[in-house]
């Protein structure tokens, strides 16, 4: 359905609000669909400085609709292969974006909806969160790049025993591996996470954006490749209205006020 997933823009940031909440807002083919377009005009979309990705309803994201791979078992294979691309399309979408992204997760965090808050640059939790990777648990590896990301977040040993024994833990071990950012009490989600995506939209985008590509990119390359990497990115914001903007506010000792250029 077109209202599977949601998209709003207002004041720089763009709200993309899963809404299947009747199912805990489980994937489906539909909706994934919809994820991967919805992410992809985000990283487009010139009125968008920072990207919410939120649930509606009792939770963030309960995983996959396992109902759908019990009753097509004949073609699990290919069906897995037809939803994880499509998936998969939407977390690169989402990690090549030019600009930060931000989960606001409560509820119910599953599978999938582990791989999606973990591919976001920043997360804040509701204090009623629980987190499971729960793959193991219906005889499945992880997906939505939970092996690329997870490991980079809490190390390989923690991930692994998240992602072997599907074990569920709170807000406060999420917190203390680095899963999420900030947990907050569940009537202040909503307005912390308008806080903290407010202040991600009225930053430098272009300085944003290299930064986390090199955070993003940096794992992969040896120290002297960073190092230059490092060195392109920074000529690459000089060259910008946003620099300027931002040291001459520094010598002039007033707050920037930065475009987004």
């Amino acid at each position: 359905m077109s209202d599977s997933v949601l998209y709003e823009v207002a004041d720089g940031v763009a709200t993309v609000t899963l809404n299947r909440p009747q199912v805990l807002n489980a994937l489906d083919g539909a909706m994934i669909a919809r994820l991967r377009e919805i992410s992809e005009r985000a990283g487009r979309d010139g009125a968008v400085r920072a990207v919410v990705i939120r649930g509606a309803g009792p939770a963030f994201l309960a995983g996959g609709d396992v109902a759908l791979f019990h009753a097509n078992l004949a073609r699990a294979p290919e069906m897995v292969r037809e939803v994880a691309a499509e998936l998969h399309r939407a977390i690169l979408a989402l990690r090549r974006a030019p600009k930060p992204v931000l989960a606001a997760v409560h509820g119910a965090v599953a599978g999938a909806g582990v791989s999606l808050m973990a591919a976001a640059d920043l997360a804040i939790a509701a204090e009623d969160t629980k987190f499971t990777l729960a793959y193991s648990r219906i005889g499945a590896s992880p997906d939505g790049g939970a092996t690329h990301t997870l490991p980079r977040l809490v190390g390989c040993r923690k991930a692994l025993e998240l992602m072997l024994l599907s074990d569920t833990i709170d807000t406060q071990a999420a917190l203390a591996l680095g899963l999420v950012n900030w947990v907050v009490g569940t009537e202040r989600l909503a307005a912390e996470t308008a806080n903290i995506a407010r202040r991600l939209a009225q930053g430098a985008t272009a300085a944003l954006a290299e930064t986390r590509r090199l955070v993003n990119e940096g794992c992969g390359r040896p120290l002297a490749a960073q190092l230059d990497a490092e060195l392109e990115a920074f000529a690459r914001c000089a060259a910008t209205r946003d620099f300027a903007e931002g040291v001459t506010a520094f010598v002039e000792k007033r707050a920037p006020r930065f475009k987004g250029q």
